[in-house]
């Protein structure tokens, strides 16, 4: 398919082809919310942690005696049904990571390109350079392209201005193409591509 190619003052900088089998497939949303999963799976801590009965600080005294005193049997003040005690089936830390197969990581990336492509929610730019620093200038030519909530994808340098002119505005973000990933892709309303972005990720997932 072919589409319009833009400049960052909105005007046409001529046209370019997108593969069919990367930006022209009936989007899956099973196999994209498998990819979303896996990658907030991924990037969870699991660091969280609650003490067992071993680990409770405590003596190992028997509260009171067996029997005579009309209460029931404890053995221990530190079990878990005491105050102060342990807990039972608490979290401990693990890896919430699971596997996911890498051909099936491309054809989601595959999905999710599609995805913008179909919903008329990509814009490809001839470059992401800008002139200064100036967060209001870069604003100012984002709002005359309509982007108002988006994610850049640009080749395997970044502009230097453009990150920095870019990185204060609260919904655009800004990844070299080696960093492009379903779930950035979804969670931002419009996909922002260079001619040298498409050019890399068409090689990358043909």
């Amino acid at each position: 398919m072919k589409v319009p190619v833009k400049t960052l003052d909105n005007t046409d900088a001529g046209e370019i082809e997108l593969d069919d089998a990367i930006f022209g497939l009936d989007p899956r949303r099973d196999i994209l919310h498998r990819m979303v999963n896996w990658q907030l799976a991924k990037r969870r801590a699991g660091t969280h942690k609650t003490k067992t009965v071993s680990e409770v600080s405590g003596t190992g005294k028997k509260p009171f005696r067996q029997k005579g005193t009309g209460r029931a049997r404890q053995g221990t003040a530190r079990a878990p049904h005491m105050r102060g005690g342990a807990v039972v089936h608490g979290p401990v830390p693990r890896d919430h990571g699971f596997d996911m197969p890498k051909k099936v990581r491309k054809l989601a990336l595959r999905h999710a390109l599609s995805a913008k492509a179909r919903d008329g929610n990509l814009i490809v730019l001839e470059s992401a350079a800008a002139e200064n620093h100036k967060t209001r200038e870069l604003a100012a030519r984002l709002k005359t392209l309509g982007i108002g909530s988006a994610l850049v994808v640009d080749g395997e340098e970044l502009d230097a201005k453009f990150a920095l002119a870019s990185r204060n505005l609260p919904l655009v973000d800004l990844l070299p193409q080696q960093g492009a990933n379903v779930y950035d892709i979804l969670r931002r309303e419009t996909l922002v591509l260079t001619r040298d972005a498409v050019a890399k990720l068409q090689e990358r997932l043909k």
